[in-house]
């Protein structure tokens, strides 16, 4: 095929009846296609269907726009002689890296295998930019993760999960992002297997830059499966340290209680009405009951301390 583009140029008169598009929003451009081809996306329904004219292949795609990621729903329609998309705006933002890759190699736009081939590529770059959004989003969460594990921010003062709800939420929404797009390159996947299926066996070049299209779709899959490993890992990292910072202080808390229980029962038994305390009659009787209820407070602390408690 790269000898073949060498010698026929880009011509978008070709492109168009090789491609045609057909926006969601404009119902008589769907009635136009359906009356010149024959093609009828309601009877797919929205699903993986083949009838006697077309296969009809949706695919969910992701892709960025600005510093959010959009998710649209593109379905195919594919035979020997065009493709046809039904797809959410007249100019699809994506498709234009599509365009892109068959001005660099014009012989694609000849045939609708070929123009399927350069509209699965730009899906599966769009599903790369936005597994590369998400990458960078955790890199950029990368120091507030670190002061949420060490427990502690760059003032000395202790993390609370007041502090990290930005964070979690961030990585909540990061986590949904690589989650979708590892759904959408399992239907990018199949979309590029049947167009495998259906590549004529003459257009081995064709069929070589298909198959790597698979691995490519494959790669972008396994990148997604990491990059939610890696959400998931922090996820339970930040929460594990808000729980064990959650536990020190019910520790302290309970040491404290233990502390101070046996001195305020003493207080208690003096706080009581009865006729006769000799302690009260006695010289240094405040100075030994201040001293017992030292005792009885030091008593449980010394064996929290020896259990190991306190560490």
């Amino acid at each position: 095929m790269a000898s073949q583009a060498s010698s026929v140029r880009f011509d978008p008169e070709v492109l168009r009846r090789r491609w045609i598009q057909v926006p969601t929003d404009n119902p008589s451009a769907a009635e136009e296609a359906e009356h010149f081809s024959g093609v009828d996306f309601a009877a797919a329904g929205g699903q993986a269907w083949e009838t006697d004219s077309f296969a009809y292949l949706p695919v969910v795609v992701n892709f960025r726009l600005g510093e959010t990621v959009a998710r649209e729903t593109i379905v195919f329609a594919l035979n020997g002689d065009r493709v046809i998309t039904l797809q959410p705006q007249s100019h699809f933002l994506v498709f234009d890296t599509a365009i892109a890759r068959m001005r660099r190699n014009p012989q694609l736009a000849h045939s609708s295998y070929g123009v399927m081939y350069a509209l699965l590529y730009a899906l599966n770059e769009a599903s790369e930019q936005v597994i590369d959004y998400a990458s960078d989003t955790l890199e950029s969460m990368n120091d507030t993760i670190q002061l949420a594990t060490s427990g502690y921010d760059d003032r000395g003062k202790e993390m609370g999960v007041a502090d990290m709800q930005d964070a979690i939420a961030r990585m909540n929404d990061t986590e949904e992002i690589v989650s979708r797009t590892q759904e959408s390159q399992l239907l990018l996947a199949r979309a590029a297997r049947h167009l495998r299926t259906e590549v004529p066996a003459e257009a081995t070049d064709l069929g070589t830059l298909t198959d790597i299209l698979i691995s490519d779709i494959d790669g972008v899959k396994e990148h997604a499966g990491f990059e939610h490993d890696k959400v998931r890992y922090l996820q339970q990292s930040i929460m594990t340290s808000l729980e064990i910072k959650q536990n020190q202080i019910v520790k302290v808390f309970t040491i404290i209680t233990a502390v101070f229980l046996p001195p305020t029962l003493i207080a208690t038994f003096y706080g009581m009405n009865f006729t006769f305390m000799p302690e009260l009659q006695w010289e240094h009787g405040f100075l030994a009951t201040t001293l017992l209820t030292l005792i009885v407070a030091l008593i449980p602390l010394v064996y929290i301390k020896r259990k190991g408690w306190l560490r």
